[in-house]
């Protein structure tokens, strides 16, 4: 962690270090509000359903057009944050269906986001200058083709294309992971500081890896309980 630290310091001005210490200290509260959210969800504390979904699709454009201006930091952490809560209650009732599937799937998913997270953060980090901005482009691409393919597999409900579309999507996410980081880095050199949008891009990497990895392992699960009761 030495060596990381150090060589981090070397690699990064202190401004860009600075700002990526408040992108992810962001990144930490969002995602520790949006835990609040799905966990008052699972317990039947507080279910807002429709409101949640409302609510994030109002705050995401708030956001949006309210840029940073250095003087509503604290309004737009306290938006984010909100945003976060909305999105631990949107997961709640996949949360709750893990749940009642296997409990222990829910931990696994979410020790497996946060290491390959951390995985491709410090990857991209530690990375050539720019390396990964090329992907941003070609994830865009595989995005939108992913959304047609989703919009034609209504009519067909192919399983194996349903399968594909979660595999792939799993590694899209990882990949802009690796591309927002950098992108990050490169936005905050050209004078671009807005720490709340940045945090934002990479929450939702986030929380789309872990949605991602608990289907995936809530159908493993499901296979391996069927088979069990073929035999």
């Amino acid at each position: 962690m030495e060596a990381f630290a150090r060589n981090l310091g070397q690699k990064f001005e202190p401004e860009v270090r600075h700002h990526l210490a408040k992108v992810y200290t962001c990144l930490g509260a969002t995602t520790l509000a949006a835990t609040a959210g799905g966990v008052l969800h699972m317990q039947n504390i507080l279910q807002a359903g429709l409101i949640t979904g409302l609510g994030s699709f109002g705050l995401i454009l708030a956001l949006h057009f309210w840029r940073d201006d250095g003087k509503n930091f604290n309004t737009r952490f306290a938006m984010l944050l909100a945003f976060g809560f909305c999105s631990g209650q949107i997961l709640g009732p996949l949360l709750q269906y893990v749940a009642y599937v296997n409990p222990q799937i829910i931990i696994t998913a979410l020790v497996g986001t946060l290491v390959v997270f951390a995985s491709l953060t410090f990857s991209a980090l530690l990375a050539e200058r720019g390396k990964f901005i090329f992907l941003g482009g070609l994830l865009i691409s595989i995005l939108n083709t992913m959304a047609i393919v989703s919009l034609v597999n209504l009519f067909f409900n192919s399983y194996l294309v349903q399968q594909g579309q979660l595999y792939i999507g799993l590694g899209v996410m990882g990949a802009f992971v690796l591309y927002d980081t950098q992108a990050i880095i490169e936005k905050c050199r050209m004078g671009n500081k807005d720490c709340i949008q940045h945090s934002l891009d990479l929450f939702f990497d986030l929380v789309n890896m872990f949605r991602k990895l608990l289907v995936l392992l809530t159908q493993k699960e499901e296979r391996q309980r069927q088979r069990k009761r073929n035999d």
